[in-house]
């Protein structure tokens, strides 16, 4: 049994209809469905196509299950130009309401608003008022009885450099609209970092070469904190969790087999699927775990590759963390990175079940 009203959400890969076979969804695990992702192109909301006839499966064989429509997600456009004016505003709520019919709510996934999204895309200092704008004329619309979310960075590195979420976001304000915040406690080192470092640590590295200001933010504890200082109720986060990893070719092995090392490029290295079948069977990689961050990584000495990632026992640290502090929940990105055991989802999820 779930614990009281927690939220235990994963997002679903339903763009790609061949990516998540529906019979594999582990419903039993869950409470909410985040289908990923409905975009805004040339001013218009698309759903995918496969869209209609996976909504109408899950809810006949999974009924309990809210299942949400999250729109946008990492290299969409079209939310700077949709929210500038009252007109475009309307059109675009008006059009949400009618092509997710079914669905039991909106996600958004606005990244960025002002800054810190791919730089090509359209921006404008007036997103962080525009963002809220049309999330209160979605939750005026959408009626008390359907979810109005939003997925919410954490990472104080993205494309323009240092990055702060309160400047792209009005966060007290989005607290009092949203049911509740995806905060995406994961990112917190990628391709933006000049270093090898953790995709999500649980706590504060001291030695993370990182400016200590971004430092103490960068981190799951401390994006929590943050966020409850700008008016967000811990009632009202769900943490995120990745089940990916995170690859890094560094200039030479320093003292703790790639960590903190200036970073000569990123690897791909695909989801915990990819690395339990691939990389921890093999010799060659050489397993570590941190104290303080609480997640494991690999070093590869032949290739000098420094590889993070989360496993169950990092995972269930996370999600323990979230229960005994008061957040909603958790959720993860994203159910295609599991492995077949489900693995990583039932860690997710332990601390949450009776």
């Amino acid at each position: 049994m779930i614990m009281g009203r927690a939220v235990l959400g994963a997002y679903f890969p339903g763009a790609d209809e061949h990516t998540y076979p529906i019979e594999h969804l582990p419903a039993d695990l869950l409470t909410h469905l985040f289908y990923a992702f409905a975009r805004i192109e040339d001013g218009h909301l698309t759903l995918p196509s496969a869209a209609p006839a996976q909504l109408a499966v899950i809810k006949r064989t999974h009924p309990h299950l809210r299942i949400v429509i999250s729109i946008g997600g990492w290299g969409a456009g079209g939310f700077s130009d949709a929210a500038l004016t009252p007109h475009t505003r309307a059109d675009l709520v008006a059009e949400c309401l009618e092509l997710v019919a079914g669905f039991d709510g909106v996600d958004l996934d606005w990244e960025f608003p002002v800054s810190g999204g791919p730089a090509e895309l359209a921006h404008r200092p007036e997103d962080r008022r525009n963002c809220t704008l049309l999330a209160q004329e979605l939750r005026d619309r959408l009626g008390s009885d359907r979810l109005l979310t939003a997925a919410l960075p954490a990472g104080r590195l993205q494309s323009a450099g240092p990055y702060d979420p309160a400047e792209s976001f009005d966060l007290a304000a989005l607290a009092d609209i949203l049911d509740f915040v995806n905060l995406m406690t994961y990112d917190f080192g990628t391709g933006f970092s000049g270093i090898a470092t953790f995709n999500a640590p649980l706590a504060e590295v001291a030695d993370d070469p990182i400016d200590p200001d971004l430092r103490r933010w960068n981190n799951v504890t401390g994006a929590v904190d943050y966020y409850e200082r700008h008016g967000v109720p811990r009632d009202k986060l769900v943490l995120g969790v990745p089940f990916y990893g995170q690859g890094f070719r560094v200039a030479s092995p320093g003292e703790q087999a790639g960590l903190f090392q200036p970073q000569i490029g990123t690897v791909e290295v695909g989801d915990w699927r990819d690395i339990r079948r691939d990389l921890l069977p093999d010799p060659a990689w050489q397993r570590h775990r941190h104290r303080v961050a609480r997640s494991p990584w690999l070093y590869h000495p032949g290739t000098q590759t420094f590889v993070s990632y989360e496993d169950a026992e990092s995972i269930e640290e996370r999600a323990a963390f979230a229960a005994s502090h008061g957040l909603r929940g958790a959720f993860m990105w994203q159910l295609a990175g599991d492995d077949t055991e489900h693995s990583l989802l039932a860690a997710m999820t332990r601390p949450f079940r009776e």
